[in-house]
This record gives structure tokens, sequence and C-alpha cells, in this order.
């Protein structure tokens, strides 16, 4: 009898012990096939979720890129990447370049060979983020000709110099003596209502560098650029001299309180300059003879801008009259302003001698 019972036993608990093993088998299918239903919809919703997502993407990059919708989506992603700062030597310079201005040229021409000049005369790199923001002002009044020319060859050289600039050319209005100083004071204040400008470039008009490497920027000194004119054999006439065509960043330019502004007619305010920055113990900068060469487009002297007879006497007393007489202490009205597609024109009342 007890035999039986444990035999009996051992056949029960083996049983036993084979249902809850297929309890467990049943219930570990169970549990698989629930897994797979629920992962089934979540990749459904996921793949939707990145279809949605890339239509998203694709509509921000055409919004984004107006006009350029037929670019490649690698052109398009490479444009949209963040811009990396531009190199201190442009790649894009070719150094010397031949000056000619014995064939006209139009405003038409040149604008369609600088498609990339913004109105008001603006251009800023497209494959960098450029070192300086410089503002190019130009003192002015009655020289379309000589304006077109510098537009001609001076945009396409500053757009190699991968430079964030704009060019400002500040007219003079009505016949009074011509006020050069005055003028660059003005382009100055003006330019800066437009753009945060940390570098100025101050320019006339009959003067084209001969060179590309001759860069339109400021320094850690005040920068003289027409080192070497063709109207002084390719020399300079001393070494003092600081006209034609110079830079300054708004630092150095405050630190002399700007340029003169009652140096009526022709000479001295360019003298006066180098002694307000020599009284400042700041000395000027410049490039090489060769770099720094420039070419005068000719002409005769103009009306209303004959000698100033009164420059010899100004121009020895600088360090007395400098901080009175300067960017602290310019008036003007502005008569208009006028966006041009390659310059920005400020015709302005300087008032009488």
């Amino acid at each position: 009898m007890m035999r039986d019972s444990t035999v009996n036993f051992t056949v029960l608990h083996r049983t036993c012990k084979l249902l809850v093993l297929l309890c467990f088998l049943h219930i570990s299918v169970t549990l698989i096939f629930y897994v797979r239903s629920l992962e089934i919809p979540f990749a459904f919703a996921h793949n939707r979720r990145q279809n949605h997502s890339a239509k998203n993407l694709q509509t921000t990059v055409k919004d984004s890129l107006p006009g350029e919708r037929n670019l490649s989506f690698d052109t398009r992603t490479t444009i949209a990447k963040e811009l990396e700062k531009c190199p201190e030597t442009s790649p894009l310079l070719v150094g010397p370049l031949r000056i000619e201005f014995s064939a006209p040229v139009s405003l038409d021409m040149v604008i369609k060979e600088n498609p990339n000049i913004q109105k008001g005369g603006r251009f800023k790199p497209g494959e960098c983020v450029a070192l300086q923001k410089v503002a190019i002002i130009i003192p002015f009044r009655n020289r379309d000709e000589h304006l077109r020319f510098w537009l001609y060859y001076l945009h396409p050289i500053l757009q190699r110099q991968q430079l964030d600039y704009g060019v400002y050319v500040i007219n003079q209005d009505g016949e009074e003596v011509f006020n050069r100083a005055k003028l660059l004071n003005i382009g100055y204040a003006e330019a800066l209502k437009e753009y945060d400008y940390d570098c100025f470039v101050f320019s006339d008009v009959d003067l084209i560098p001969m060179d590309d490497r001759n860069l339109y920027k400021c320094f850690s000194q005040p920068r003289h650029l027409s080192v070497s004119m063709d109207k002084f054999g390719f020399r300079l006439p001393y070494n003092q001299y600081f006209g034609g065509v110079s830079s300054m960043s708004k630092e150095q330019f405050l630190k002399i309180n700007g340029f003169p502004n009652n140096y009526w007619g022709w000479g001295g305010e360019d003298d006066d300059i180098y002694n307000r920055l020599s009284s400042k113990g700041m000395s000027i900068s410049r490039p090489s003879g060769a770099v720094g060469r420039c070419r005068m487009i000719r002409h005769d002297r103009d009306k209303k801008n004959e000698d100033n007879p009164q420059r010899f006497d100004r121009i020895a007393h600088t360090r007395e009259t400098m901080n009175k007489d300067g960017i602290k202490t310019l008036s003007y009205k502005v008569v208009r302003v006028e966006k041009e597609q390659l310059y920005t024109k400020i015709t302005v009342d300087v008032g009488k001698k």
C-alpha cells in the first residue's frame, strides 16, 4: 500500500511540473505577441513623425532660400551651415591691377558686373563672416564721371577683400566754398546711423588703387593707403603726408575728435589730421610703396575750391583747437538721402565759411 502511494505521488508531481511548464510557455508566447502588437503602431507613428519632420525641413530650407529652390540638397545644406570668419588675408586677391581712364564707363555697366551689391552700395561676403564692418566715405561735388570710375574699379576690389562694407557719397549742396574735412565728419556721423561700422575709410573720388592687396580696412594704427601716387611720381611727397585715402577705426577717430570743420577751400586739413594723430601718441601705418600705388584721374581744380590762405596758421595751432573743433561740435543739415544701387548719396548743407 505504501509503495502504491509513493508511485501515485511521483506521477502527480511530474504532472504538476508539466502543467506549470505549459502555463509558463503559454504566458511567454502571449507576452511576445502582445509586445509585437504594440511595436507596430509605435513604428508607424515614428515613421509618420520622421516623414513630417523631413517635410518641415524641406519647407524650411525652401522658405529660407527664395529663388534657390533648384539647388541640390547638399548645396542648400552647405549654405545653411553657420559661416566661419573670413581669413586675415583673402584668398581672392589678385595683386597688381591695370587701371585705365581712357574708355568711359556707365553705372549700368557697373551694376551688371557687380550683381551682389545691395541697394545703397552695401555688400557682405556670402562665404564667410567679414572681420570688419567698413564705411567708405567720399567727399563729393560735381564729380560724376570720376565717381563712375571709382565705383567701376573699387567695388570688385572691395568684394575680393571680403569686407562687410557700404559706400557713402557725401555731396556738398550749394555753391559755397568746398569743405572736404567737414564732409568726412558728416560721412562718419551719417554712416553710423545706418549700421554699426567699426572702421572708416576716407577716400577722394579721383584716387584708384593699383593693387587689391592694399586693404581698405583698419589697423592697429591709423592707415595711410594712397602711399605712392602717379601724381607724385609714385613716391611719398613727405613723411607726414596723410592725404588722398586713409582709414581709422571708430576708436582712433574719436580719440582725435574727428576732423577739423573750419578748413574751407583746398589744402591744410590733412596736415591738421596728422598733427591730431601725433598729439595723441598715434603713428601712421602704410602698405609698401609697391602695394600702395594708385592712380589719380586728371582734372582741373574745381571752382569754389581755391587754395585756403588760412591753412598754415590753422595747422600751426592744431593742438590748441582740436578739442573744440571736430566731431563733437559738428553741425550740418541733411538735404536729401538717395539710395542708389551702387552707393548711398547724402546731400548736405555744411553752412558758410
